[in-house]
């Protein structure tokens, strides 16, 4: 298959805004199924996850493929809820064209405006298709209004609504001139409607000078008086389009379905096909590579989302970047350098799928049982270990701890949390040496409840709850002090005494351990176990009960017996006398302080600053970006104070602001603090 008679397309937007109702329409007017599925009923071609249909949003990436007019359009269906963002931005990774699906009735929302940024780095070519325009409160112009507010004037009807709210019945063609109405159910040519004339030659008129820009031989005979015709015309908006110099808006209903017809034919007309954006840019070692959408190259996929099937096992949903790749062809995993046989080629649409024996540049399919495989993946020739860049996705930024309910499931959680990582690269799974916790870690409270309600589908029940904040302790001061071992029990007995000197270190340094014995007051192999005890003694916990960190301790002097002391005695000598140190002149407790970085629009800037200093912040800088309408606000705050900051940041911005989190350092804990830590933490172990 020819490349240019492929669109990829991604469909994004804000949660609700009606994606997969879109995808089922276009499915629908192509004859792929035959009655329309319904999000509330669960019968939509691309929601058919337990977790999408109970919840009535999509949570995953998800494809359908379609023939229309000569052209395969490969739809990529995107979760809109902003804890799944990254299924968002790798569905757009594969795509040629992103589809922003808007509200008719509530207009622009948080999440298109965060997604539109993201289309904008990523220099994705972007159109708009306003749903919904059948529903009470809809408005085209409200909503175009919207649109062009918050992306810019470029945002240019090719499409004018017939009719309004329950008399929308129709659309004309800003390209063509002509209207088409729908009350037979399908689209039948009409005259524009008189009241819409005047309209419509306004729009056309600013469509074309929109577009003409592009072509200085074009806008030279336009000002002479001669306008493009509609085949110019589409030429040239194909090209803005490319160039993302136009955004052109269509509309519609998805559920009519009105609409989805002529946005299919819309694409197979405009849409950018996968080698008119230009080669692949790939790592190969240290050097960039550009990669053409060559059928006849080498072959080359990338892995842009993973799914499990109940009959087929792991799907992985790959674009083909360059080549033909076959059945039972082999590629390398560039990740883990693992040869992978690809089996089972297919063809999907939602959980529909069918065997293929090929698929070229350009196209978009999948491959059953890559078990070694997982989202963001490369497959290249063998010999060739090329990598192709992933997105930057979101890091996790809330967590809660989990443990299998009995020890017997541990192992089996432990293979489930893998095989949801392999699925899902926005999850992270941890395990806390200081607190003893696993940690399942992701972008908010939805996402986290569906990977729980996945892990226990699978078949492991398992219990969660709060991360616990990793609090250390250090020696508040210098002090020597006596450790003395000493038990009898019949035969050998035990018997250990060392002097150690103990004095607290700089933060981050560590534990060192030396010896000033002279004159064989300790044997020399004995002495190390001294150390050893101590080290021991630190990671069992201080005063508190957490780990003991930063010390010095020097071994001075001591005493042993030729039969009674042994490794072990020394030891629990060691281990008295880091006890003894602590209780006789106290600890410090110190806390985890975590680096933030905030990005919220400008007007938020104030609440969160606000916001950041009650949660005892120091606030670093801050920094606008290049159009001023977001700032970036750099700050080191307590961990303890930001464990649910990713709810309380979306419920002060709108859902608007986002952040990066990462360990930074410790520091100590306020005095006046440390009795309502140690209170809040007893008895958690």
């Amino acid at each position: 298959m020819a490349a240019e008679t492929i669109r990829n397309i991604v469909l994004v937007g804000h949660t609700g805004n009606g994606k997969t109702s879109l995808v089922e329409a276009m499915l629908y007017r192509a004859g792929v199924v035959n009655r329309l599925g319904r999000i509330d009923d669960g019968t939509t071609v691309c929601d058919r996850d337990i977790d999408e249909r109970e919840r009535h949003q999509s949570l995953s990436v998800a494809t359908a493929t379609l023939q229309w007019n000569g052209h395969t359009v490969n739809v990529i269906d995107t979760p809109g809820h902003v804890d799944f963002l990254g299924g968002a931005l790798l569905g757009m990774h594969a795509a040629e064209l992103a589809i922003f699906v808007i509200d008719g009735v509530s207009g622009v929302q948080p999440q298109d405006t965060m997604l539109w940024r993201h289309a904008e780095r990523m220099k994705l070519p972007r159109m708009f298709f306003v749903n919904k325009l059948d529903r009470a409160h809809s408005s085209f112009e409200r909503t175009l209004a919207q649109i062009r507010s918050h992306f810019g004037s470029h945002a240019d009807p090719v499409e004018l609504p017939i009719g309004q709210e329950s008399s929308f019945h129709g659309i004309t063609d800003l390209l063509t001139d002509e209207a088409f109405l729908y009350d037979t159910g399908e689209a039948d040519k009409a005259p524009i409607p008189e009241e819409m004339i005047e309209a419509e030659h306004a729009e056309h008129e600013h469509l074309v000078e929109e577009v003409v820009e592009i072509d200085d031989e074009v806008l030279e005979r336009y000002l002479e008086g001669t306008e493009p015709n509609p085949e110019q015309l589409e030429r040239l908006l194909h090209e803005a389009v490319e160039a993302s110099m136009v955004f052109p808006v269509l509309c519609g209903s998805a559920s009519a379905p009105i609409g989805a017809d002529h946005l299919l034919d819309f694409l197979c007309r405009v849409g950018p096909a996968p080698d008119d954006l230009g080669p692949t840019n790939v790592e190969a070692g240290d050097d960039v590579v550009a990669v053409a959408a060559d059928p006849t190259g080498d072959p080359l996929a990338f892995v842009f989302t993973t799914r499990i099937d109940e009959f087929l096992g792991q799907i992985s949903i790959f674009k083909v970047l360059s080549g033909t790749i076959r059945v039972d062809d082999e590629l390398v995993n560039t990740r883990t350098g693992r040869t992978e046989r690809l089996h089972q080629l297919i063809s999907l649409t939602g959980t529909e799928h069918r065997a293929i024996r090929s698929v070229s540049a350009g196209d978009i399919a999948a491959v059953a049982k890559l078990d070694g495989t997982a989202t963001g993946d490369t497959l290249a020739p063998i010999g060739k270990p090329v990598t192709v860049p992933p997105p930057v996705l979101p890091t996790p930024v809330y967590s809660v701890a989990i443990k299998a309910t009995s020890p017997a499931q541990e192992d089996r959680l432990a293979t489930v949390l893998r095989r949801l990582v392999t699925e899902d690269p926005t999850l992270a799974i941890g395990h806390d040496t200081t607190t003893r916790q696993t940690a399942l870690a992701g972008a908010g409270e939805t996402h986290l409840a569906v990977a729980i309600g996945r892990i226990e589908r699978l078949g492991v029940e398992v219990e969660s709850e709060p991360t616990r904040v990793a609090y250390l302790e250090t020696l508040a001061r210098p002090v020597e002090i006596e450790g003395k071992y000493k038990k009898q029990t019949g035969g050998h007995g035990q018997f250990g005494i060392a002097m150690v000197r103990f004095e607290p270190l700089p933060l981050g340094s560590g534990f060192e351990f030396e010896s000033e014995v002279t004159g064989g007051a300790i044997p020399k192999n004995l002495i190390p176990a001294v150390g050893a005890g101590i080290e021991e003694a630190m990671a069992r916990g201080g005063v508190h009960g957490f780990p003991v960190v930063d010390l010095r301790a020097v071994c001075t002097e001591g005493k042993y017996h030729s039969v009674d002391s042994s490794e072990m005695s020394f030891k629990m000598a060691g281990s008295l006398a880091l006890r003894g140190a602590l209780d006789q002149v106290g600890v410090r407790v110190l806390e985890p302080i975590s680096e933030l970085w905030v990005q919220v629009p400008s007007e938020y800037q104030g609440d969160v600053l606000g916001d950041l200093s009650s949660r005892r912040g120091h606030v670093i800088g801050t920094l606008p970006d290049a159009r001023g309408d977001l700032v970036s606000l750099h700050a080191h705050v307590p961990t303890s104070e930001i464990q649910r900051y990713a709810i309380d940041l979306r419920s002060m911005t709108g859902g608007t602001g986002t952040f990066e989190v990462s360990h930074h350092d410790y520091q100590p804990l306020p005095e006046a603090m440390v009795e309502r830590v140690v209170a809040a933490t007893a008895g958690l172990d």
